[in-house]
């Protein structure tokens, strides 16, 4: 049976491709088809025929080589991996319904297509997942270290005077960095005044007060002064909501504000000068 429905895919296979189409046209996902042309959508659905026929007529090994490599390429294609599943079924789906209608199976047949069927489709489906949860998993990594790289440095603006801007969300590991960058900052700046601008941080919980304080009390033993700046009016709601202490803290709602108290606590200020 195996060399028969290869056979049938080969010979129908246009006809396939365009009950797939309607097929999927009735799923109402009409943006996959706005954005993706008509020839990259034929030659994938011509690779799901031959990526059946393979699993009907090659080795394992072999077919496993080309639905990895088929996966690869559907990721890079940018289809959601819903989308992706659903026309693998559906596509498996059309050759059943046109082999049915045209009297294809006889007794028992539809057992063993059930059975070729699940050959078929499970292990390209751990495949497409596993594809797609690699890709992900990368792109979740390379962020993260494109945003600690971004948020975490001391930046020293004037004699003594020195911000760290943070951004994003702020969990155990980031603040590890943060202290560590911090510290370090300090001593090699000479800094006397920390400012700690966290006008980028979305969301000021309990957890994230708490790093924020602990750096705060290490950057008080290296001899230096830490303020927060940055506090928005729903920030300054949250921290009172939630009981959070900043009484040790100066705090100002923006950085300019910070920077001017920061010269103040160095004996300096900012002038205006009037020019003639």
């Amino acid at each position: 049976m195996n060399t028969e429905i290869a056979t049938y895919i080969r010979d129908n296979v246009e006809e396939i491709l365009e009950k797939w189409k309607i097929k999927m046209e009735d799923e109402k996902d009409d943006r996959f088809f706005q954005i993706m042309s008509d020839q990259v959508i034929d030659i994938t659905v011509h690779e799901f025929g031959e990526l059946m026929i393979s699993s009907l007529t090659e080795e394992r090994e072999t077919y496993k080589m080309k639905i990895n490599d088929f996966s690869e390429k559907i990721v890079r294609y940018g289809w959601s991996i819903s989308f992706v599943l659903k026309a693998l079924s559906n596509f498996t789906e059309v050759i059943y319904e046109r082999m049915e209608e045209v009297g294809y199976f006889k007794k028992g047949d539809k057992l063993s297509f059930a059975e070729l069927y699940t050959n078929w489709i499970t292990p390209l489906n751990y495949s497409i997942v596993d594809a797609y949860t690699k890709v992900w998993e990368k792109t979740v990594q390379l962020q993260k270290i494109a945003l600690q790289e971004l948020s975490a440095s001391l930046i020293p603006v004037f004699e003594k005077i020195s911000v760290m801007p943070l951004v994003g969300t702020i969990d155990t590991e980031r603040a590890k960095l943060i202290m560590e960058n911090l510290l370090q900052g300090v001593v090699k700046h000479r800094a006397e005044v920390v400012l700690l601008d966290i006008t980028g941080v979305p969301v000021v919980d309990t957890m994230v007060a708490h790093h924020i304080i602990q750096a705060a009390d290490a950057v008080r033993l290296v001899g230096a002064k830490c303020m927060l700046v940055g506090i928005r009016p729903e920030i300054a709601q949250t921290i009172v909501a939630l009981g959070i202490n900043l009484t040790d803290f100066t705090t100002t709602s923006t950085l300019q504000r910070g920077v001017e108290q920061a010269l103040a606590l160095t004996n300096r200020a900012i002038v205006e000068v009037n020019s003639k």
